[in-house]
């Protein structure tokens, strides 16, 4: 979609990696709230191959996944002029999954890239002159998808780079991208090995890190009762990453995990990794994955497994209503970072994508472009190292605004800005991760769809 004076350019396009300091984290997490919906029903007694998961978790009635009010707006129209021009208008990339075992997550993160390209240039641009987006493929792991587009962007000479969406393949492109002064920000990169990695400060998120996610989950199937958790994990720099988070967690409360099992991204059967988790009677179990879910899933409930007893993961709490017999999942839980996505916010990317139907992502993707916009305001330069000495700068210790009209009006009026998006408050560290985020935790419905619950805040 082409909106007034927005220009978006569309294409057809997620290892050296630094050692995660988990410890040095000082993780901390405020709890606005924690339950599980409903308590687990009793199974049916029919055979099955193995010994069922035990049922019985207790978990408090969910109270409900309310979005937080909408924060005011600035008035496009109100932007003073630029204090400072560029003869090199602000042009970004995006690799974000339009194919692979993530695609489902392409279409809300391009929407928010969109929606936020089109409200920077309604508001008369970066430093005077429109910002462009050029849209690429990220595939998967399985493909070389990525570097394809990676080396088509970088052709065009783009000041950033938005994604990938899966850690996997961004650690398969982020030397690429950093090493030529590229800045890459990723809206959906989860995996703690980027906190130290060597990318000369060009690389940044705004989603948490799985430390955060990880410790979250552990921590709430604990509160919901269960002492013995069993998982199936994707074995890639996200699930191994997220895998040693929960586990983390789950010992910590004094439980245990009785089996960890792996598959590799291009599997196609996982009866054996299914087994062997079913088999160690855990009470509750974690499915780490993609899409590979709408295999794993059935597998599980075949052998008696309850899904009040399941809980998964950003990767795969997504709409499985076309993709599994209905009932299949219901009472099962997910966690996602970010906030519920409220509806103004919605209604604003239908305008972008009418055939939306999730919206994961869709925050942290608008909120990624604006804190590149902002920065390079900030910097009065649109290359990208001068962009990313002003990331952290621009997130915290300021004047709170919530839009690139709000915050680029403070700025141009010789103001410090704290941007706090649609996310989250974001909060930057020096090492790119955001500091403070929302973990949502959904409940699948009869039609095996992820409904709110309820919200939950931490710090890193």
């Amino acid at each position: 979609m082409t909106a007034t004076r927005n220009s978006v350019r569309f294409g057809i396009g997620d290892n050296a990696p630094r050692v995660a300091k988990v410890a040095a984290l000082g993780l901390g997490i405020a709890l606005f709230a924690s339950a599980c919906g409903g308590s687990t029903p009793e199974g049916d007694g029919g055979e099955t191959s193995a010994a069922p998961a035990a049922t019985g978790l207790s978990c408090p009635e969910s109270q409900g996944g309310e979005a937080p009010e909408a924060n005011p707006k600035g008035d496009p129209s109100a932007v003073p002029e630029a204090t400072s021009t560029t003869d090199t208008p602000l042009i970004l990339g995006s690799i974000l999954p339009t194919t692979g075992a993530l695609a489902f997550l392409g279409p809300p993160e391009i929407a928010g890239t969109n929606l936020a390209v089109q409200e920077i240039n309604e508001a008369g641009g970066v430093l005077g002159a429109d910002v462009e987006i050029v849209h690429r493929d990220s595939g998967d792991t399985t493909t070389d998808i990525a570097t394809q587009s990676v080396t088509d962007l970088l052709s065009q000479d783009v000041s950033a780079i938005i994604g990938a969406a899966s850690s996997g393949v961004s650690q398969t492109v982020i030397n690429q991208i950093t090493g030529a002064g590229v800045l890459q920000m990723s809206p959906a990169n989860t995996s703690p090995d980027f906190t130290d990695w060597d990318d000369d400060g060009l690389y940044w998120r705004t989603a948490p890190s799985d430390v955060l996610q990880g410790r979250v989950l552990g921590n709430y199937i604990m509160e919901c009762g269960a002492q013995t958790v069993g998982m199936v994990v994707l074995n890639d720099a996200y699930g191994t990453g997220l895998e040693a988070s929960v586990t983390e967690a789950v010992e910590g409360a004094g439980g245990q995990v009785v089996a960890s099992e792996m598959f590799n991204e291009g599997d196609s059967q996982f009866s054996s990794q299914v087994d062997a988790v079913v088999a160690a009677e855990p009470d509750a179990i974690v499915v780490i994955s993609f899409d590979q879910a709408t295999s794993i899933v059935p597998l599980l409930t075949q052998q008696g497994v309850d899904p009040t007893t399941m809980f998964f993961v950003d990767g795969n709490t997504a709409d499985y209503s076309e993709d599994l017999d209905p009932g299949t999942m219901e009472g099962a839980q997910g966690t996602q970072p970010g906030s519920f996505a409220g509806d103004e916010f919605r209604a604003s990317l239908a305008e972008i994508d009418p055939a939306l139907t999730v919206w994961n992502y869709a925050g942290e993707s608008y909120d990624s472009v604006n804190l590149i916009a902002l920065a390079a305001e900030a910097a009065g330069a649109t290359d990208g190292p001068s962009i990313a000495a002003e990331l952290e700068g621009v997130s915290k210790d300021g004047e709170k605004c919530f839009d690139f009209a709000g915050c680029v009006t403070l700025l141009r009026d010789g103001g410090d800005i704290d941007y706090d998006g649609i996310s989250g408050p974001i909060t930057f560290d020096e090492n790119g991760d955001p500091t403070e985020a929302f973990i949502g935790i959904y409940a699948f419905d009869e039609n095996n769809t992820p409904q709110p619950s309820r919200s939950e805040a931490g710090s890193l």
